[in-house]
């Protein structure tokens, strides 16, 4: 298998959009019944990371996959639910954002844009002590672990205070560093886990996708004939987890990914689920449970976008990069900080001012110690580090063009 069908795990991009799905029924049931709806998972890490908003309607919106077996208690989820989920025990994955996927919602609804931001890009990292350089996905749990210590530290005992402060400032840290990643405004966010993917694609009832031909993976537990079929809550995981035995590697996976997004859409609109307050309750009851969201949303507002988005086509793009690397023993992504600012800023008509210091990353050249062997007291300048030297950049691949989704169509893919 070729380096790149490892590089994401995904599962993770499908829960962070389906989120989005919940959250635009969710707007859209208050905004059409002027139901005040508690209950929600509200965070406020939008003001503490001090990202730019957006002027005007439009509306830009970072979705997370958390790769956690745990809840938002800190709690290992129950054997059952681990069982059903095929994911290994809380010992498995982390409070790594596997996902991380940044949408745009002009204020017409129309002409949605959405960029996958691949997992293991090397990038500065915004908000997080311990190190100045990292893969995206690790902001979250870096920053995690140096809060909890310093909690820890102060006497704080108490599991739950421990894992909400701590996943607060976590938060915080990936949405600085993807700002500063992407260099465009981040207006909401919303964060899901793999128990949410799970608990929202159980309450749809079941999501019909297409295969070109039948798969078998024993790693995902995908089994699935060829052609049309609808597939239960376990099975849609499998589904988009799949990365063993896809011919094409990621570039097949990410059409899974798309395939079972547009199933969701087509459902949600045969099933009139936008103007059944009934069906509507169901999505907000497991939305309210699973799904963090930013405090400060104006869901009324968001709910006039909600129905044009589900009927609109989607234009997905994964961010290039320009080769791969090994650095501290990981592979990494090469990217080009600048190019890939560029390329959001044009597609989202935003922008915001780019930091002085950016420039092309590249392997670091410090013969230092290696950051797991530095406590996270080292502070705001410590650079990342490698224990060898890296390995030659390989040619990057082609810059993904994206794929529309439009509504009522049922892609075939691998």
């Amino acid at each position: 298998m070729n380096r790149r069908s490892s590089s994401f795990r995904g599962g993770r991009v499908a829960i962070a959009l389906l989120s989005m799905v919940v959250l635009a029924v969710t707007g859209t049931l208050w905004w059409s019944t002027n139901l005040v709806i508690g209950g929600f998972n509200l965070s406020g890490a939008l003001a503490e990371a001090k990202v730019a908003q957006s002027t005007g309607g439009d509306r830009n919106i970072l979705l997370m996959g958390l790769d956690t077996r745990k809840d938002q208690d800190g709690n290992d989820l129950p054997d059952d639910v681990l069982k059903q989920l095929h994911a290994g025990d809380s010992s498995n994955g982390g409070y790594n954002t596997n996902t991380l996927i940044l949408m745009h919602v002009p204020a017409d609804g129309k002409k949605v844009v959405a960029f996958s931001i691949p997992r293991d890009d090397y990038v500065t990292l915004v908000g997080v002590k311990s190190r100045s350089k990292g893969k995206i996905k690790e902001a979250y749990g870096l920053r995690k672990a140096e809060v909890q210590d310093q909690l820890a530290a102060q006497g704080v005992t108490d599991r739950k205070e421990l894992e909400a402060k701590s996943r607060e400032s976590a938060r915080a840290a990936t949405l600085a560093t993807v700002e500063r990643l992407v260099g465009v405004p981040i207006d909401h966010f919303a964060e899901v886990s793999l128990v949410g993917f799970y608990d929202l694609a159980k309450t749809l009832g079941g999501v019909e996708v297409c295969l070109n031909k039948p798969v078998r993976d024993s790693y995902s537990g995908a089994a699935f004939p060829a052609g049309r079929q609808k597939l239960n809550a376990a099975q849609s995981l499998s589904f988009v987890r799949q990365r063993h035995g896809l011919a094409d590697g990621d570039l097949d996976r990410t059409h899974r990914q798309q395939a079972f997004i547009a199933g969701v859409m087509m459902q949600l609109q045969n099933q009139g689920v936008f103007g059944d307050v009934r069906k509507l309750q169901s999505l907000i009851s497991v939305a309210q449970k699973d799904v963090v969201i930013s405090s400060g949303w104006d869901l009324e507002q968001f709910a006039k976008q909600a129905g044009k988005i589900a009927g609109t086509a989607l234009t997905f793009t994964t961010l290039p990069v320009l080769g791969y690397d090994t650095i501290d023993e990981q592979a990494v992504n090469i990217v080009d900080p600048k190019a890939i600012r560029a390329q959001v800023q044009k597609a989202f008509g935003q922008s915001v001012p780019a930091p002085a210091d950016e420039e092309t990353t590249t392997a670091p050249t410090s013969d230092a110690n290696s950051p797991s062997q530095v406590g996270y007291s080292s502070g705001p300048g410590a650079a990342a580090t490698r224990l060898a030297s890296p390995t030659t950049a390989a040619a990057g691949p082609t810059p993904d063009a994206g794929t529309t989704l439009r509504g009522g169509q049922i892609p075939c893919v691998d």
